[in-house]
């Protein structure tokens, strides 16, 4: 009897406890499968879900239950590394690539630098050339428009006279002698010639006596001045010209009207060239060019 009740007893706690872990069983299966979820995953979400991605991705669980090894070979750490080393290698290899790009570039460019400032440099000299010239055919044309202007002045000049000096030679009684107050004035005329250049004398004879007789005198007192000018003052002959005039009555410099011949007379001249004047070449200088030169 006693163990009956012992037995019914005992069999309450342990059904108990037996209820109890079959409870705590279920709970690990109710958590790892939830409610309204099938059993069973469909193989195309099981693939999808499994499909690798574009890079491929490597473990790094070792060991059992899936958890790290914390001794691992190198082998395996050599399998997690490769990948690592082979994208170093590329970014090597790219850098590389890029830097050699780089140089290519930059000697390109220094190359074509250096290209276009020599062309720059050759084109200045040539610009720096074309004003030299410009600049000498500038002067040349200067220079030729100078002398041209010479060349008129001078050709203008030519015949151009001007009076320096002039002197009155009389003659008494109409006879051709020279009186010592004639050869005083001939010798002062004479005195102002020495040192000049591209001179003439014009010498005008005047007689009071009519037609034929006058100009033959005059003629006459003409040639007594001329030959005192040659013997005595070596005045040569091309710079004398002389005119018989007789009685031809001639207007004097400054008069308007004209006055009669009352004496002989000789009137000399001392005309001078303007270029003469003006220091530049002298008519006898274009005739010494000819081959005629005279002093």
């Amino acid at each position: 009897m006693r163990n009956q009740s012992t037995l019914r007893h005992l069999f309450p706690s342990q059904f108990a406890v037996l209820l109890l872990a079959s409870a705590t069983a279920l709970v690990p299966a109710q958590q790892a499968q939830p409610s309204g979820t099938p059993q069973s995953t469909p193989p195309s979400t099981a693939q999808s879900s499994a499909s690798p991605s574009t890079n491929p991705t490597y473990s790094s669980k070792e060991g059992f239950w899936g958890h790290m090894n914390p001794f691992a070979r190198k082998k395996w750490v050599k399998r997690q590394t490769d990948p690592i080393n082979d994208r170093l290698s590329e970014l090597d290899e790219i850098n590389a690539k890029n830097a050699n790009d780089i140089r290519d570039v930059d000697g390109r460019a220094q190359a074509g630098i250096r290209r276009a400032q020599s062309t720059a440099d050759s084109a200045n000299q040539t610009a720096t050339a074309a004003g030299t010239q410009a600049q000498l055919a500038n002067n040349t044309a200067q220079g030729a428009d100078i002398h041209v202007n010479n060349l008129n002045s001078t050709v203008n000049g030519l015949d151009q006279y001007t009076q320096v000096t002039e002197a009155e030679v009389v003659f008494h009684g109409g006879q051709p002698i020279l009186s010592a107050a004639a050869r005083k004035q001939l010798d002062d005329l004479a005195a102002s010639i020495t040192g000049r250049k591209g001179y003439i004398l014009e010498v005008e004879a005047h007689s009071p006596a009519a037609g034929s007789a006058g100009i033959q005198n005059s003629e006459r007192l003409a040639a007594v001045v001329k030959r005192y000018l040659v013997t005595e003052h070596q005045i040569p002959v091309y710079r004398l010209h002389s005119v018989a005039l007789g009685n031809a009555q001639v207007a004097a410099a400054g008069d308007e009207g004209t006055k009669p011949v009352r004496t002989s007379s000789v009137h000399v001249r001392l005309m001078e060239n303007s270029l003469a004047a003006q220091e530049t070449a002298p008519p006898n200088g274009v005739a010494s060019s000819a081959g005629a030169e005279r002093p």
